[in-house]
């Protein structure tokens, strides 16, 4: 019998860059029940950038309750949490 393929929704950051930005979306996912499946992430000049793909699957909350979790330890951030079916479907056009 084949695996079910994983939920997984695409977590973007973007802001001002400082200390303990990436400590803090990971602690925020982790009392989500997101656990992280591929993370990247930069810093160009002042700026930070990171995309996180997450597995759902556990979830122990909503999707906004996520965003509002990682806006709470990372405040000045920008970002959006997306179903990976909604991203996809937006990037089809």
């Amino acid at each position: 019998m084949a695996a079910k393929p994983l939920s997984r929704a695409v977590v973007t950051v973007i802001g001002k860059d400082n200390v303990g930005i990436l400590a803090g979306v990971a602690a925020a996912l982790a009392e989500a029940g997101a656990s992280v499946i591929e993370v990247t992430q930069s810093v160009i000049e002042d700026f930070f950038c990171m995309v996180v793909i997450v597995n759902i699957d556990n979830l122990k909350c909503r999707l906004d309750e996520v965003q509002t979790g990682i806006l709470k330890k990372c405040p000045g951030m920008e970002v959006h949490v997306m179903h990976e079916n909604i991203f996809n479907s937006m990037h089809r056009i």
